[in-house]
């Protein structure tokens, strides 16, 4: 169990998620300390279903800057606030809540900058079938991490993840977009940042979910996403940035 001394946020981007949104709150809160949701100009009812409850801390937004925007005005609440991690999970029902102790405490136990869920390390009976585009991306996409960072993951895409928050001030994080978490990886590579990979359960609800404008065209999509990695090599500062301190898997 997490060392209750220590504090802990739940992290929630939400952006149009008025069917799901109330029953994962109800769950992330039984296994939760604090909760913060980044409301990311939501316009399917989603802000009035949060504006309802009294549970949760809720930082708008305003309009819709983007996944990676609302992560990373969740990680600079939590550095503003003096939490010891963070925990970042999804609210369209594809993370299961109850992990999320699970995931402070495997942080605490190792000692890790980064836990990271992963839904290809093992099998589980509640797994579905992931849509065969978004498979293979996140299988081209995390080996080029790998190999042009030498980070050994076995998923570059999962954003249910445990952070210290004392290391997620070592990197600086830009990306809006739903490849912030390649650009993640490119600074946590140069920083020499721990990770450890969890697996969790491979849950999609909606295979069609649209990741806005082009990208729902695949190649579009992969190639947005090798450029962001591109992108993020090219901004390291000079020096040694290949490989982490230590990568470890399970």
């Amino acid at each position: 169990m997490p060392d209750k001394a220590l504090r802990f946020l739940t992290v929630l981007p939400v952006f149009n998620e008025v069917k799901t949104v109330n029953e994962v709150l109800d769950l992330v809160l039984k296994n939760a300390q604090e909760v913060l949701v980044v409301e990311d100009g939501s316009t399917d009812g989603t802000v009035d279903v949060l504006a309802a409850r009294d549970d949760i801390t809720v930082l708008a937004h305003g309009e819709n800057r983007g996944y990676g925007a609302a992560l990373i005005s969740g990680f600079d609440y939590a550095v503003a606030n003096g939490f010891d991690y963070v925990v970042t999970i999804d609210c369209d029902g594809q993370h299961e809540p109850q992990r999320i102790r699970e995931f402070v405490a495997r942080i605490q136990e190792t000692g890790a900058d980064i836990v990271s869920g992963s839904r290809y390390m093992e099998n589980f009976e509640a797994d579905t079938s992931a849509p065969v585009e978004r498979k293979q991306i996140n299988r081209i996409i995390t080996e080029t991490i790998g190999e042009k960072m030498g980070i050994k993951l076995t998923d570059a895409f999962c954003g249910f993840k445990a952070y210290r928050v004392d290391a997620l001030q070592e990197i600086k994080l830009t990306e809006p977009g739903y490849a912030m978490p390649l650009e993640l990886w490119v600074q946590a590579a140069c920083a020499k940042l721990t990770v450890v990979e969890v697996a969790v359960p491979r849950i999609y609800l909606d295979e069609n979910r649209s990741f806005g404008a082009t990208l729902d065209n695949a190649n579009l999509r992969l190639q947005y996403y090798k450029d962001v990695i591109n992108k993020a090599l090219a901004a390291l500062p000079a020096g040694d940035c290949s490989g982490l301190k230590e990568t470890r898997v399970g």
